[in-house]
């Protein structure tokens, strides 16, 4: 390998440092210290790849990374940090940044974005943590007509920003291309952790689903989960802090930013659980059961206290306009008194009048419904998460009644268990 890889970093060690690991891997590697010169250097070297520091005196890297995109847009950036954040992960992402890797980094984690970077011009793709996860045999979405499908990913990285909806901080998630196989993996900006989307993983289902491993958690992942079982991906790396963005309180803003951005179907073929007898969990009036189907359908009966009810939902998962049109708008939501529960136990600190339906116990008191049944279409939307959760799609046919995320689950661990 021959390309030329520009450094640019105000301290000469970690330039030097850089010098000697891209050397030894058959770069050609150019460094300055000097980001107002690095505009002509480019013009004159035309590097393959640029690895950009973002905190520089004079000018900082996301301005560099504005100018660089703007002048020179075939060029690859990575940004590089000794103070990352998901924030400024998601800046750089949205002006262009192909990765943004956190000092100290290790050797293998600088390569493998590295590496990840220049090979997705050239339709090859490795990715970060590829050879230390337990991955999946290939799978993908299951939609109708799922004989011979292909697994699925996006044709290019996409962002999303917002606030936690139970930390009540300012996080985010950027959305990057992953090759066949890889599965739907968790990853952090700041080290090299990866989480898998795996039941095996999941740690909590309390009021959220979340995911936990090498020490390090991430929750509220059932809107974004279910997005990308509805929209067909099969393969994606996520990186993210320790939870998801809320969004508006559904899935819809992921399916667009999904649909936006592209999909790329791949070679290897779609690997369903087909559902062969019914398997069945429940207790306390509550009770969730799967039977054989030719695809994903989806019954569920949902009963509340006023003013929501008894609702009933029916559903195919037969496409993603399909899923788009009848669940992804549908947001999640609470009673005004169960969030003094909630903060007690330090959860939904990120509840806002934006982001779910808040209702008090004579009416809705912040929002006009999307649906008249949605209370009930965002208990499907869950359920469509946490189905993902097996690592592959189930072809059958789920019959809810008065379940949550607990009982989701419990139906998956004896679907495992039954194969």
């Amino acid at each position: 390998m021959n390309e030329t890889v520009l450094v640019v970093d105000d301290e000469e060690r970690i330039r030097s440092s850089l010098r000697g690991i891209l050397g030894d891997e058959g770069f050609r590697v150019l460094d300055t210290g000097d980001p107002a010169g690095v505009m002509e250097l480019i013009a004159r070297e035309r590097p393959a790849l640029v690895l950009l520091d973002i905190w520089m005196p004079e000018i900082d890297g996301i301005e560099l990374l504005r100018r660089i995109k703007a002048e020179r847009p075939e060029v690859r950036v990575i940004m590089i940090s000794g103070h990352g954040n998901i924030q400024n992960a998601v800046a750089a992402t949205r002006l262009g940044a192909a990765d943004f890797i956190e000092k100290p980094f290790s050797v293998s984690g600088l390569l493998t974005s590295i590496e990840r970077v220049l090979e997705r011009e050239s339709g090859g793709v490795r990715m970060p943590g590829r050879a230390a996860i337990d991955l999946p045999a290939p799978r993908s979405a299951p939609l109708a007509g799922i004989s011979g499908r292909k697994q699925r990913t996006l044709a290019r990285s996409v962002v999303a920003a917002g606030q936690g909806l139970h930390s009540g901080l300012k996080t985010g998630v950027i959305l990057h291309p992953a090759p066949a196989g890889f599965g739907i993996v968790f990853s952090s900006v700041a080290d090299e952790t990866a989480i898998a989307a795996r039941l095996e993983n999941v740690t909590d289902t309390g009021y959220n689903t979340t995911l936990t491993a090498g020490g390090r958690s991430v929750r509220t992942v059932e809107h974004l989960m279910s997005a990308l079982h509805g929209m067909g991906i099969s393969n994606l790396l996520i990186k993210t802090d320790d939870e998801v963005p809320a969004l508006d309180g559904s899935a819809i803003e992921f399916c667009r930013q999904i649909a936006e951005a592209g999909v790329e179907e791949q070679q290897a073929a779609v690997e369903p659980l087909i559902v062969a007898r019914p398997i069945a969990v429940g207790n306390n009036g509550e009770s969730i059961r799967v039977e054989p189907a030719g695809h994903l359908v989806i019954d569920y009966i949902l009963e509340y206290p006023q003013p929501i009810g008894r609702q009933s939902v029916h559903f195919e998962l037969t496409s993603p306009e399909a899923y788009m049109r009848e669940v992804a708008p549908a947001r999640t939501f609470g009673f005004v008194h169960e969030f003094h529960k909630l903060a007690e136990m330090g959860l939904a600190s990120g509840g806002r009048l934006d982001n779910l339906i808040l209702i008090d116990d004579e009416k809705v008191v912040n929002t006009t419904l999307r649906f008249a049944d949605e209370f009930a279409r965002h208990k499907v939307l869950d359920l469509i998460g946490d189905l993902y959760l097996l690592g592959r799609p189930i072809v059958g046919h789920v019959i809810a009644h008065k379940t949550g995320h607990s009982d989701n689950l419990a139906l998956l661990r004896a679907v495992k268990a039954s194969l």
